[in-house]
């Protein structure tokens, strides 16, 4: 930046402006934003890590459709027992099923991508394991499409052959072919201003609860501080009167003194509506109602029953289908075919009310016999 200051010329040669009296100019303009990188591990730490309400939004998507319980079909029947149901009730010897999908829906929350490998040991022996996204690259062919992954841990690189022993589940992003786009990606501004207001109150709050200020020296004869003068009042300033044990302490000055505090209206400086904006911002990216993450001034459900309902008819429900289907789809080559995962929207307590109205429709409908009745509601027929 170029700054247009006066200046005198003596001789040709350019000299300064020179004017008697002491005193400071001191320049302020708007700096750069900071953001937060978009990779997984920026995201993971500053997001599910350090940010309250991203990390409840994602634990409870996480932990709601991972508590759905799973409906194995073939060509349309319902099995009661099958290897493929044994799998995904303890897909490995680290985790149950539930914990392995917990940290399935987890990946894609924060990733955009979820990255299974199944591990063969035998007809029968078979285990799932979850790769985590920052370790994991998407290998092509010559043609472009994608044919493998790539697994990085430390110094060591392994390649595994999608489709045959690797499933790669992504979200949609519109301007990658190979990799998903993370919900908290969509929210990555709203998140910084909320982690940036809870640091400001923090910083407020170590230092007396009050705004900044300075301390200007104007004496009445005239003259400046001297070094020696100049650091012994800062550090008498950082030693006796900042840090929240201190607050209220006040502040004496020796002549020529005075403090100039510097702050804004609480009106401009609105930090709590600040953060409360930014939440629902990153609770509307997660596709949870503010109100189930105790963020106030939302009242765009009645109440929070059917708050709940619509938790899960739009985010957990269409999360746990699409991650079936997919399932489905690379699974049942290996089991047999005909196989379809599903879950089981019986089990779910919060859609009983739909389900009782459902249940009451069809049961009203003259016209219908017993066994068109019961494939209505997702049952077979009576043998």
């Amino acid at each position: 930046m170029v700054w247009n200051w006066p200046w005198k010329r003596d001789g040709g040669s350019v000299v300064p402006e020179r004017k008697s009296g002491t005193g400071f100019v001191a320049l302020h303009a708007t700096g750069e934003a900071h953001w937060t990188r978009r990779d997984y591990a920026a995201l993971a730490r500053e997001g599910f890590m350090k940010n309250p309400v991203a990390h409840r939004a994602v634990r409870l998507i996480a932990e709601t459709a991972a508590a759905i319980p799973w409906l194995l079909y073939e060509s349309g029947a319902e099995l009661d027992a099958h290897p493929l149901l044994d799998l995904m009730e303890r897909p490995n010897q680290r985790q149950a099923g539930a914990s392995f999908l917990e940290t399935l829906y987890g990946h894609l929350l924060l990733s955009g991508n979820a990255y299974v490998e199944r591990v063969e040991a035998g007809e029968t022996a078979r285990e799932l394991h979850l790769l985590r996204p920052d370790r994991v690259t998407v290998v092509t062919d010559a043609a472009g499409w994608p044919s493998a992954l790539e697994h990085r841990e430390g110094s060591t690189k392994r390649r595994v052959a999608l489709g045959a022993s690797a499933l790669h589940l992504s979200l949609f992003h519109p301007l990658d072919d190979h990799y998903g786009f993370a919900p908290l990606e969509a929210a990555l501004m709203a998140l910084d201003i909320h982690n940036a207001a809870g640091r400001w109150n923090k910083a407020l709050l170590d230092n007396s609860a009050r705004p900044s200020g300075a301390l200007v020296y104007a004496p009445k004869e005239g003259g400046n501080l001297s070094d020696e003068q100049f650091d012994r009042l800062k550090a008498e300033l950082e030693d006796g009167y900042s840090g929240a044990a201190r607050a209220g302490r006040p502040l004496l000055l020796e002549g020529g003194l005075d403090w100039k505090a510097m702050g804004l209206t609480p009106k401009d400086m609105d930090f709590m509506e600040a953060k409360n904006g930014a939440a629902r911002d990153i609770a509307l990216a997660f596709g949870v109602p503010p109100m189930l993450l105790g963020i106030p001034g939302d009242n765009t459900y009645a109440n929070y029953q059917e708050a709940n309902r619509a938790f899960y008819r739009m985010t957990v429900l269409p999360l746990v289908a699409r991650t079936a289907r997919e399932l489905s789809a690379w699974l049942s080559p290996a089991f047999g075919q005909g196989l379809a995962l599903w879950y089981d929207a019986d089990q779910i307590e919060a859609l009983a009310a739909d389900r009782d109205a459902l249940w009451a429709r069809i049961g009203a409908a003259g016209f219908l016999t017993d066994d068109e009745k019961r494939e209505a509601v997702g049952y077979g027929q009576t043998a």
